[in-house]
């Protein structure tokens, strides 16, 4: 059982930034890929960005590449979004999640958007971002 705690959301203008953590409970947080999605009203959850266990691979959705870096900690149990130039379509609530895949599912860029393949989520956090 793993529970996890997203933090660092807020309302910045476009073209700033925020850091958004999420905290894992437990002592298997090293075992799991891990993943930020968002959703904004009235759409459906999206991946956003991954890293596979060692933080030695990472993914990105197209709208973020560039602008949003994830990394994890594995010390700390924690996984990190870094977020810059952000722009009002990046408004959502943010969660994070977490995913047992295999290596061999975890190398294709189209399994890290599965929703049903994660098996953790987090509470969310709200990001805004103003015009």
């Amino acid at each position: 059982q793993v529970q996890l705690v997203e933090s660092g959301g807020g309302l910045v203008q476009a073209g700033g930034s925020l850091r958004l953590s999420c905290a894992a409970s437990g002592r298997t947080f090293s075992s799991y890929a891990m993943g930020w999605f968002r959703q904004a009203p009235g759409k459906e959850r999206e991946f956003v960005a991954g890293i596979r266990r060692g933080g030695a691979g990472t993914y990105y959705a197209d709208s973020v590449k560039g602008r949003f870096t994830i990394s994890r900690d594995n010390a700390k149990n924690t996984v990190y979004l870094q977020m810059n130039s952000l722009k009002p379509e990046d408004t959502a609530i943010y969660y994070c999640a977490a995913n047992q895949g295999t290596s061999y599912r975890l190398e294709h860029m189209d399994y890290w958007g599965l929703r049903d393949e994660y098996a953790y989520w987090g509470q969310g956090t709200q990001v805004t971002v103003s015009s």
